[in-house]
């Protein structure tokens, strides 16, 4: 991992690890069920496949995604998400959120499956049990 933030900030260095190009986008592909590196690379037009293969050799490494060997001959892994990589959905609800309301032009919305009607996202204070407007919430260094 190349450590370009030497911050003493969650947010740089959770850029150190997802902040590179295609990162975030490789690691939503297999959010999304793309799971093998063809199916990735089909889907991420553009991107060469010695970026894609060190891209992927680098979220193993920081335990975001495993790999297992689906074929040996020729050698295929499929990728699937860690537990610390599923965690980043709501990081990508947010940036699909944030594009709904920003972008010009906007390629996805979320919805609630049951009803089918957009939907926003809420800060919860699981001791308080209430939901938080966002001008009670702050970060605060631990």
């Amino acid at each position: 991992m190349k450590e370009r933030y030497k911050l003493q900030c969650n947010i740089a260095q959770t850029l150190n690890l997802v902040g590179d190009r295609w990162t975030l986008l490789v690691i939503h592909e297999i959010l999304i069920g793309n799971t093998t590196f063809n199916e990735i690379k089909k889907n991420l037009d553009g991107i060469s496949s010695n970026l894609l293969s060190d891209r992927l050799k680098l979220l193993e490494e920081v335990n975001l995604i495993e790999s297992k060997i689906y074929s040996t001959h020729p050698p295929r892994n499929e990728y699937s998400l860690t537990e610390s990589g599923r965690e980043l959905e709501d990081v990508f609800n947010a940036l699909i959120l944030w594009g709904r309301n920003n972008l010009e032009k906007c390629y996805k919305k979320l919805i609630h499956t049951s009803c089918n009607h957009e939907i926003e996202m809420r800060y919860f204070c699981p001791s308080c049990n209430k939901h938080v407007p966002k001008e009670e919430v702050k970060p605060e260094k631990l």
